[in-house]
C-alpha cells in the first residue's frame, strides 16, 4: 500500500514536520482520488541532513557495490512496472497501453543502461604525469515533472547512484504514486539508509527550499523554463551546479522531396503522443509554401481520425491533459491561434463529442501560420500543431531556429543526406532523420532556454561526477 501522507527520509517512512496536504484529480473524470501530504523547508533540511551524512560513505563505495545496487533495483522494478503504469495512467492520463509500455518501461531501459555504463566507466584515466579521477559531486536535489514522471525520475536516480552521490527527489504533486512506489522498490534493493530521499511538496516551497539550500552540491531540474529561470537565480548564491532539461518548440522540417503523407503522419502521431505533453514535440510543422493546402488535408484527414476518450478504455488514441489549469491554458492558446488569422483545420475549442466531463482535448491543426504568431512561439503542451509555410529549405532552416528552444528537431527528406545535412544546421540537442527515435545510451537534452547539460547513458552519468586532476606519479584504480 503506497503511503501519500508520509516522506522517505533516511531509509524510513516518517511523518511530515507539519501536516499540509492537496488532493490528487485523476484527469479523465476530474475527480479528486487522493490526498498527498505536501512538505516544507523543515522536511527538506531534515532530508539533506540525512544525505549529507550518508554521502560519507557511500561515496566511497566501489563500483562493484553499486553495480550492485543497480542491478537489484531494475531487477525489483520490472516486477512492479505494471503497477507504476496503472498509477501513470490514473495520474495523467496516459492511455493504459501506453502508459505500461513507454511510461513505465522507460525506466527500465534508463536503468540497464546506466548499470551498462557503469560496469566500463574509467573513473580514472592518466594524462602524462596527472591522473585525473571522476567523483561524485556530492548531495543532488532533483526536481521531476508529471508529464513523463517516472522517466524522469529513473534517468536522473539512477546515474547520481552510480557516480557514487546521495540525493533528495521532490516528484511533481501531480504525479507522485509512481516516485513513492520507486522510493519502496530502492528500499527493498538494499540502497543504503539516507542515500536516496523523498520529499512531495510545492516549487515554491520545497523547491526553493532545495535550489537554495547550502548543502546540496547540484539541482537537476525538469521542467518548464519559467521555473527552470527562478531554479538557477535562487541556486547562483551557493554556485552549486544547476543541469536543467526545460521546454521547447520543437520544428519538424519536411522537404519538398519527401513523402508528405509519411512525414505529416509521423509528425503528427509524436506530437499527440502523451496528448500533446511531451517537451520534444514537433509543434511546428514547417512545409514548402507551395504545398501548404495539400499538407493541411492530410492533417486533418490525420487528426479527425483519432479516438479521444477515456485512457482505460481500450482502443483510445488519446486521454486527457493533466489538469483543468493545463486544459484551460491549451484553450486560451488555441483561441489566440483562431483571432491572430492562422487557418483553423481540424479540432477548435471545447472537449471532443461527448465528453462532458474530464479535460479532454480535440486534436487540433492550424495551417498557415506564421512563425510569429503565439501559437509558433508559445509552448502549448497539448495536440495543437502548427504549420508553417517556408519558400525553400533555407527559409525552412531559419523558421527552424527562430526560436528561443533548443530541444529537438526533425527533418524527413527523400534523401537521407540531405536531411541529415539540414539537421546539423538546427541548433537543437536531439535530431531526429526520417522518424528516427533516440538510443537510451545517447545524450538528451537542450540548446538555449531549452536547457543546459545532458542526461541518459554515459553523459548522464557524468553529469553527476566532479574533475579532480593529482599530479605525480600513482597507479589508476581500477574500481
Amino acid at each position: 500500500m503506497v503511503n501519500r501522507t508520509k516522506f522517505y527520509i533516511d531509509g524510513a517512512w516518517i511523518d511530515p514536520a507539519s501536516m499540509k496536504t492537496a488532493r490528487t484529480v485523476n484527469p479523465a473524470t476530474a475527480e479528486e482520488m487522493y490526498e498527498l501530504a505536501l512538505g516544507s523547508k523543515a522536511d527538506v533540511d531534515k532530508a539533506v541532513t540525512a544525505a549529507r551524512r550518508a554521502f560519507d560513505s557511500f561515496s566511497q563505495t566501489t563500483r562493484e557495490q553499486r553495480i550492485s545496487i543497480l542491478t537489484n533495483i531494475l531487477e525489483i522494478y520490472k516486477h512492479r512496472a505494471k503497477e507504476i503504469g496503472d498509477s501513470i495512467c490514473d495520474e495523467i492520463g496516459a492511455p493504459i497501453a501506453m502508459a505500461e509500455q513507454k511510461q513505465a518501461g522507460s525506466a527500465i531501459a534508463h536503468l540497464a543502461t546506466t548499470l551498462d555504463v557503469l560496469k566500463n566507466y574509467p573513473f580514472e584515466e592518466r594524462i602524462d604525469s596527472t591522473v585525473v579521477v571522476r567523483e561524485p559531486i556530492g548531495v543532488v536535489g532533483m526536481i521531476t515533472p508529471w508529464n513523463w514522471p517516472i522517466n524522469q525520475i529513473a534517468c536522473k536516480v539512477a546515474p547520481a547512484l552510480a557516480a557514487g552521490c546521495t540525493m533528495i527527489l521532490k516528484p511533481s504533486e501531480f504525479a507522485p504514486t509512481c516516485a513513492l512506489i520507486f522510493a519502496e522498490i530502492l528500499d527493498e534493493a538494499g540502497v543504503p539508509n539516507g542515500v536516496f530521499n523523498l520529499v512531495n511538496g510545492l516549487g515554491p516551497e520545497v523547491g526553493i527550499a532545495m535550489s537554495e539550500h547550502r548543502d546540496i552540491d547540484m539541482i537537476s531540474f525538469t521542467g518548464s523554463t519559467r521555473a527552470g529561470i527562478d531554479v538557477a537565480s535562487r541556486a547562483a548564491p551557493t554556485i552549486k551546479r544547476v543541469s536543467q532539461e526545460l521546454g521547447g518548440k520543437s520544428p519538424c522540417i519536411v522537404l519538398d522531396d519527401a513523402d508528405l503523407e509519411k512525414a505529416v503522419s509521423k509528425c503528427i502521431a509524436t506530437l499527440f503522443q502523451n496528448s500533446g505533453q511531451s517537451c520534444d514535440a514537433p509543434s511546428r510543422l514547417i512545409v514548402p509554401k507551395s504545398r501548404m493546402a495539400e499538407v493541411a488535408w492530410i492533417a486533418k484527414t490525420i487528426a479527425d481520425r483519432y479516438r479521444v476518450g477515456h485512457p482505460r478504455v481500450a482502443g483510445i488514441d488519446m486521454g486527457p491533459v493533466v489538469n483543468r489549469g493545463q486544459w484551460e491554458k491549451i484553450q486560451t492558446l488555441i483561441k489566440k491561434g483562431i483571432d491572430e488569422g492562422a487557418t483553423l483545420v481540424a479540432g477548435g475549442l471545447g472537449r471532443p463529442e461527448g465528453a462532458d466531463r474530464g479535460f479532454y482535448v480535440r486534436p487540433t491543426i492550424f495551417a498557415d501560420v506564421t512563425n510569429e504568431m503565439t501559437i509558433a512561439r508559445d509552448e502549448i503542451f497539448g495536440p495543437v500543431l502548427a504549420i508553417i509555410g517556408a519558400t525553400d529549405e533555407r527559409d525552412a532552416i531559419r523558421i527552424a531556429n527562430d526560436t528561443p528552444y533548443g530541444l529537438a528537431g526533425y527533418v524527413f527528406s527523400g534523401s537521407t543526406d540531405r536531411a541529415r545535412n539540414v539537421g546539423r544546421l538546427i541548433r537543437a540537442g536531439t535530431i531526429h532523420l526520417q522518424g528516427g527515435s533516440i538510443d537510451s545510451s545517447a545524450p538528451f537534452g537542450g540548446y538555449k532556454q531549452s536547457g543546459n547539460g545532458r542526461e541518459w547513458g554515459r553523459f548522464g552519468l557524468e553529469d553527476y561526477l566532479e574533475v579532480k586532476s593529482v599530479a605525480g606519479s600513482i597507479e589508476l584504480n581500477k574500481s
